[in-house]
């Protein structure tokens, strides 16, 4: 019998001792659970300045000084690391506010594949989205989807495109004729006739 409580106490001495190691173990884990909670990164809400000094270089290339003429000799040359560092910031979710979208997308409409202008129109969709709808906005978002349509062999519907074939005349780009000159003027363009007498005057020049 005299066994019999002895090894009790001792089980009950040492679960009293374990649980005394135990508690501030345990204690700690939902405090350690709170911090990690605490420094969880937050959205972004600053622009990307690499993305506006991007951004900024690709226009400042195609607004040469007054009485300057574009290098085009070089600038695709110039365009081709701009575009490779807007899509490694596009992968790495760096690309966050709609201002990052509006500066990714300028340098992306400057590329040479198709899905770089369906890419840049996407971007500009998501500027719209965050916030930045203003007219400029709205017909960019539309020339790109024309871009990109006139590169795929399509016509394209907002009639933002215009060519021009061995020096001749400046010509519209085929459109699409199911697309209402009301949706035109909602995307910040002009009706079809009114694009239409554009051309003509550009061509009296």
């Amino acid at each position: 019998m005299l066994n019999y409580f002895a090894k009790l106490s001792l089980v009950l001495i040492v679960l009293a001792v374990g649980g005394i190691v135990l508690r501030p173990w345990l204690s700690l884990l939902p405090v350690q659970a709170q911090s990690s909670a605490a420094q969880a990164p937050k959205d972004r809400s600053e622009d990307n300045q690499e993305l506006k000094r991007l951004c900024d270089e690709d226009q400042s290339d195609r607004t040469p000084p007054a009485g300057k003429s574009i290098d085009s000799a070089s600038l695709g040359q110039r365009d081709k690391p701009r575009l490779k560092r807007v899509k490694e910031l596009y992968t790495q979710n760096l690309v966050v506010t709609a201002n990052d979208y509006d500066c990714a997308a300028t340098v992306l409409q400057h590329g040479q594949a198709p899905e770089d202008f369906l890419l840049a129109h996407e971007f500009w969709v998501v500027a719209i989205s965050k916030g930045k709808n203003d007219k400029d906005t709205l017909s960019l978002a539309a020339a790109s989807e024309d871009r990109f349509l006139m590169n795929i062999g399509h016509p394209q519907r907002f009639g933002t495109q215009l060519r021009s074939i061995d020096n001749g005349p400046i010509m519209l780009y085929p459109v699409d004729g199911g697309v209402t000159d009301e949706l035109r003027r909602l995307m910040g363009g002009r009706s079809l006739k009114e694009i239409k007498e554009r051309v003509a005057e550009m061509n009296k020049k």
